[in-house]
């Protein structure tokens, strides 16, 4: 991952994510841990595939798509913040909040290039 700050920090994140959820996993706390893997992961995955985007409109694409799974997986770890029993997630909702505000930037920026 060529220096790309976002590629970085949300593949970064998914790794912690996974020992996260194989943490709730061995805890038998199944259906939180799924979900939050299939979200947290997901993040990743859609922002590399948007670097190979046929276009500028699938590269934003993409990258809303990234931002509709940052809700989802800020969602998930906020259930287990606030919920008796789970490990701390500060730390992830932190990571998270980061690359919510880059994701966020970008979209915006390519946006308002579009409009000029």
């Amino acid at each position: 991952m060529k220096d790309n700050i976002i590629l970085t920090k949300t593949f970064n994140f998914s790794l912690r994510i996974i020992k996260y959820c194989e943490l709730l996993h061995e805890q038998k706390k199944f259906v939180i841990s799924n979900q939050l893997l299939k979200s947290g992961t997901s993040i990743g995955a859609n922002i590399r595939e948007a670097q190979n985007s046929e276009s500028k409109n699938d590269f934003i694409h993409k990258f809303k798509i990234a931002a509709k799974e940052i809700e989802e997986t800020n969602y998930w770890l906020l259930l287990c913040k606030h919920s008796e029993n789970y490990p701390e997630c500060d730390d992830l909702l932190e990571q998270l909040k980061d690359i919510e505000n880059i994701t966020n930037k970008i979209i915006i920026t390519l946006k308002i290039s579009g409009k000029k």
